[in-house]
């Protein structure tokens, strides 16, 4: 039966002899123990098997030129018609650049463009239409920050690509299209494997799991060995649980308070939470644009469990806010 541990981050300047959570800026003297069908158990680091510790504390390698010793953020772009938070705004080639832009002024250390939403129901998008939608905007802002493409589809990858993109963030983690892995490893770029409890016209149906954490936790692993085997290297791969995609807020939470036990995989974690549904039943915010407050209260929970990507809608108010953060930390 498989084991996992879960580090526990402490404010790093408080404890000189704690390690560092993957090479980055938060550490930790101990574990929790996890083991399906057994109590939860507290963990000294030097309790850890090497391999285990090994993989929680090692620097993880530059994507794209980008270090990992402060948190980044990625500026979402939706082309779309229809994502669920800005679905329309920025719709055309030019409104989607001129947004990138800004994201880019406001502090982005990347931007990641979509032109088909994934939102709970959506439906898929025609290849030839992804591709008009993104391309132009990609070839917009090549150049300025490291762009991601966010698609399922290994010809709108391969597309991007050409156009400039340097990582294929695909929510379906390279499952959807069995064309993906291959045009990833051929053109050397880096991949984003999402978790995903089915396609998103369905995914939200009715989710469930034996245990989430654990159960992504293995989900994941299996993804990034796939990836492994098909050419694409640990170090060019970056993992993210999937809130909200297949899971239910208890899920969502779950996953969040335990987001730690990820750096176990080895790989750059991204966190994807801005003003999903979640964050608005517990806020009481309705609206996708009145979640700001509460997407950046999750965003700096993410990072101060060392998560080194985080994927958000409001870039100046996270930007300020993870500013704030760290100078208070020292």
């Amino acid at each position: 039966m498989s084991v996992y541990y879960r580090p526990i981050p402490v404010i790093s300047h408080a404890y000189g002899n704690a390690l560092p959570l993957a090479g980055g800026w938060e550490r930790f003297l101990h574990a929790e123990r996890l083991e399906r069908g057994r109590p939860a158990e507290i963990v000294p680091i030097w309790e850890i098997p090497d391999d285990r510790l090994e993989a929680l504390t090692a620097p993880r390698p530059a994507i794209a030129g980008m270090a990992w010793d402060a948190p980044r953020l990625m500026g979402i772009v939706n082309a779309t018609p229809d994502s669920f938070s800005d679905g329309g705004l920025y719709e055309t080639a030019e409104a989607a650049i001129a947004q990138g832009r800004r994201l880019i002024d406001d502090g982005a250390d990347w931007l990641d463009i979509g032109g088909e939403s994934t939102r709970p129901g959506a439906e898929a998008v025609p290849v030839e239409e992804e591709v008009r939608r993104v391309v132009p905007v990609i070839e917009g802002l090549v150049g300025t920050v490291p762009i991601s493409i966010d698609t399922r589809k290994a010809a709108v990858a391969k597309t991007a690509l050409e156009a400039g993109a340097g990582l294929v963030n695909d929510v379906s983690a390279m499952t959807y299209d069995p064309e993906m892995a291959a045009v990833v490893a051929a053109a050397g770029a880096s991949v984003c494997l999402m978790h995903a409890a089915g396609d998103p016209k369905v995914m939200q149906d009715d989710p469930r799991y034996e245990d989430v954490l654990l159960d992504v936790y293995d989900a994941l692993e299996a993804r990034r060995d796939a990836a492994e085997a098909a050419g694409i290297a640990r170090a060019r791969i970056v993992l993210d649980p999937g809130i909200g995609f297949g899971k239910t807020l208890e899920h969502n939470l779950a996953l969040l308070r335990g987001l730690s036990l990820f750096h176990g995989l080895g790989c750059v974690l991204l966190l994807g939470a801005s003003r999903k549904r979640f964050i608005g039943v517990i806020g009481s915010a309705e609206s996708p644009a009145d979640r700001v407050h509460g997407s950046v209260a999750v965003a700096l929970h993410g990072i101060r469990q060392g998560v080194q990507i985080s994927r958000v809608h409001d870039m100046a108010a996270t930007r300020q806010a993870v500013a704030l953060e760290r100078a208070l930390q020292g």
